[in-house]
């Protein structure tokens, strides 16, 4: 029952389809053989239909398939590696990289692998578990697991993306290690969704509301601007995306509307960013290029009036 979907859905790349005839045919209690049979299905393919398995795991989770039916099928699956490699010799590389990008999707908790190292010191049962190990232990490990299949990542889960750039976006923070942080946009391969990037650097910088992040993140975006690994599209999609947003973000985080106004100073002066941005810039109850020494005299004017 398993095997058509499955095959169809390598045709058609449609998830939506494959989980309605997964809801249709598969009963609950066989949830983990389906992923299991999915895999082993996945094992006898090329790479992009092993990211295509990855991502339908993704998008089944948690509504059709529990976290429950993903561990009992690795656990099957780790149980049966010797089977496996009968016709797929480097079996235990291949699972571990199942293992691991389930985790970075959080369709498994990272402590799987602890708790099953522990059930058996089988040579290649433990292979695979320190090959997903490792990958998970990398610098910058889960955003290059969106790429683990070697394959490009337009059909990876939008929350994922969204996740690794964010993730991302912290670590250079944390660095200010722009060659790293262009080499893991680089990694995800998704140029068409660029503008994600951009929107989420913007409202970090908003939350944040700190001069010096503030400058490293115009810093980045003048950076992915120069390499043309944001394009001009994509910037100006990103941020029109907030303005349109800010009513909404404001109720978080009242002062956005003057952050927004002093941050898109720094980035013009930069100068990475179009008339079009400069034009469209929400004016509602700001003061142009307000310091952050100025925001005190705002909060006691708003409390006097």
């Amino acid at each position: 029952m398993v095997e058509p979907i499955v095959l169809e859905y390598f045709e058609n790349g449609d998830t939506q389809e494959a989980i309605l005839s997964i809801e249709e045919q598969i009963p609950w209690n066989r949830r983990d053989a389906l992923v299991e049979q999915v895999i082993e299905i996945a094992l006898d393919h090329k790479p992009s239909h092993r990211e295509m398995t990855s991502v339908l795991i993704s998008d089944l989770f948690p509504h059709v398939i529990s976290e429950a039916d993903i561990s009992k099928a690795f656990e099957s699956l780790l149980a049966n590696i010797n089977d496996l490699m009968l016709d797929v010799p480097d079996a235990p590389t291949v699972i571990g990289n199942f293992i691991a990008r389930a985790i970075a999707d959080d369709c498994i908790p990272p402590k799987f692998i602890h708790t099953m190292k522990e059930k058996s010191d089988q040579k290649d049962f433990q292979e695979a578990l320190i090959h997903a190990d490792t990958l998970l232990s990398m610098k910058h490990g889960l955003v290059r697991l969106h790429n683990v299949w070697g394959v490009g990542g337009a059909l990876r889960p939008v929350k994922a993306l969204t996740r690794q750039m964010s993730l991302l976006l912290q670590e250079f923070l944390s660095s200010s290690d722009i060659e790293e942080a262009s080499r893991c946009l680089r990694l995800l391969e998704v140029p068409h969704f660029h503008h994600e990037l951009v929107y989420e650097a913007i409202v970090m910088a908003l939350e944040a509301n700190s001069a010096v992040k503030e400058e490293t993140l115009c810093t980045l975006l003048k950076a992915f601007s120069d390499q043309v690994l944001i394009t001009t599209d994509q910037m100006e999609r990103g941020f029109l995306r907030v303005f349109d947003d800010l009513p909404d973000i404001s109720m978080d985080v009242p002062l956005a509307y003057i952050i927004l106004d002093r941050f898109v100073d720094r980035c013009h002066k930069l100068g990475f960013l179009t008339e079009t941005i400069l034009k469209k810039l929400p004016s509602r109850g700001r003061k142009r290029f307000v310091s952050e020494g100025d925001q005190d005299v705002i909060r006691r004017n708003k409390i006097e009036h």
